[in-house]
Order: C-alpha cells, then sequence, then structure tokens
C-alpha cells in the first residue's frame, strides 16, 4: 500500500527502464492511453488477487476536436452527444488492450440510453469468459437501475468498468436512493484517472495510477508541469480541493492573474509585441 508522496516519486521512476522519471502528466492521448491500459490491467490483477469482483473506474481526458481554438468558449457544444464518436474509439482501444490476446473485432456494444448518449461494451477473451470485460460510457444516475442490472449479468468473475461516469457520489442518484446506489458505488474502485479542475485559477491537473496512487500537477501558462502533491498526503486518496489550494499558494505564491500583469509589464500586451 503506498502512502506517501515521496514513495510515489520513487515507484515512478524505478516503473521506467530508462534512466529518466516518467512525466506526472501523459503527454500525449497515445500515452494517456498506455497509461490507463497498463493501470488497469494492474488493478484488475489486484482485485482477482483478493478475490473480490472485479469492479472499476476509468476516468479519461478526452483530447479536444481537431478544429478546437483557442477562442472556443466551449469546445464541446454537443455535449456528450459530440463527444461519443471520440470516446468510443477510445473505450474499444482500451479494452482491447485490456483483455489479453482479444482484438478490436470481438468487441460488442449496444445503446443503453441514446437520449443520455449510454452506451454498453463488451470485450470477449479469447481464453475464458471470465476474462471478458464491460464497459459502460457516460453512465448518469437516470441509468442506475441498467447499471445495477447489468452488474448482476456481469456477475462476480468479469471485470465491469465504469468509463467517465456522470455522478460523484451518492447524493447524485436522489434521496430516496442514496442508500441503495452507495452500496453499489461501494463495489467500484479507481483502476485509472485522468482529470483537469480549477484550483486558485490555475489548470491543475489529477491523475490515479494503480502503481503510484494520485498525482496532481499545475499546467502553467508556459505549459510547463509543476508538481504540486504535499509528501504528506495519502496518493491513495484524491487530493483535497482545499489543501491542494493551499499547497499551490506555497509552490506557486504569485496567482496567475499577478503573473500575466507583470508579463505585461515587461513586455507589453500581446498585439503590442514584435514578432
Amino acid at each position: 500500500m503506498l502512502h506517501s508522496s515521496a514513495t510515489r516519486r520513487i515507484i515512478t521512476c524505478s516503473l521506467l527502464l530508462v534512466g529518466v522519471c516518467q512525466a506526472l502528466i501523459p503527454a500525449t492521448p497515445g500515452e494517456q492511453t498506455r497509461r490507463a491500459i497498463v493501470s488497469t490491467r494492474d488493478t484488475i490483477s489486484k482485485i482477482r488477487e483478493a478475490n473480490k469482483p472485479p469492479r472499476i473506474y476509468v476516468d479519461y481526458l478526452i483530447p479536444l476536436p481537431p478544429a478546437t481554438s483557442d477562442a472556443d468558449i466551449d469546445p464541446w457544444p454537443g455535449g456528450l452527444a459530440q463527444q461519443y464518436p471520440y470516446a468510443e474509439d477510445i473505450v474499444r482501444e482500451i479494452l482491447a488492450g485490456v483483455v489479453e490476446d482479444s482484438i478490436p473485432e470481438k468487441c460488442s456494444s449496444q445503446v443503453i440510453s441514446a437520449s443520455d448518449c449510454c452506451g454498453l461494451f463488451i470485450q470477449e477473451s479469447p481464453n475464458s469468459p471470465e476474462l471478458d470485460v464491460a464497459a459502460l460510457l457516460f453512465p448518469s444516475p437516470d441509468q442506475f437501475e441498467n447499471m445495477k442490472e447489468i452488474e448482476q449479468m456481469v456477475g462476480d468473475k468479469r471485470t465491469l468498468l465504469i468509463f467517465n461516469r456522470q455522478y460523484t457520489r451518492a447524493a447524485d442518484f436522489g434521496f430516496f436512493k442514496k442508500g441503495g446506489s452507495q452500496k453499489f458505488l461501494d463495489k467500484f474502485e479507481w483502476a485509472f484517472a485522468f482529470q483537469e479542475i480549477a484550483c486558485r485559477g490555475e489548470d491543475v491537473k489529477l491523475i490515479f495510477e494503480q502503481a503510484v496512487g494520485w498525482n496532481a500537477a499545475v499546467i502553467d501558462e508556459n505549459g510547463k508541469e509543476i508538481d504540486v502533491m504535499d509528501e504528506k498526503w495519502d496518493v491513495t486518496e484524491r487530493p483535497d480541493y482545499l489543501e491542494l489550494e493551499k499547497k499551490i499558494n506555497e509552490v506557486i505564491p504569485e496567482p496567475l492573474w499577478m503573473r500575466k500583469m507583470q508579463e505585461v509589464s515587461e513586455k507589453g500586451l500581446k498585439f503590442q509585441r514584435k514578432q
């Protein structure tokens, strides 16, 4: 069990065969997919060793559409419906990588809810039905009954993966379903997560991998990655927002707006600068 950020750094470095530490944050969609596959496989193996039903979450940061520009206020104006084709390809690639000796053609799918853009994918294993992996894409509280039925259908031996869930806690399912939904949610654990949040105005990336636990980094205005994990934090727990804010204040004392004002003072406004 991992307990500290220091332990995390040691393991992150030792995972590589080369002599350079792996970046905290995936640099490309391909690297994110590769790390998601590795971490998901590790998590399934760990759960199987504990003799428990494999029930896992994957949060994947879907790359923005190629036509996206800095001027776009909302890169996904079509919401989940626009994201679905991109996410479907990603899910299929991850499932094919997670299920050993399988191929993408062995992945079947069906729509659970067209209006809510929720789909079910099943990657068959050529070695044993118990090694099949089922994945629910974009499930929301409205699909709670479907989720319970699918979980029963999958059984205790096969893996159920929930990809980019549209809920975060039992309360999202409503007051009358809170107790039943909590029991359902308690069955799941993180296999991989790559998330982005705004904290103190900074672009913060959070990532979870089975081998190293949670990581957090700020991507500054120049694209530089700044580690903001505290060595005292338990890396098995997602960093708390207020603790993260406190750590950012410690590591990056000047807020983004102040750094921007300083840049303008030194270099002038962007449209006035010589190329």
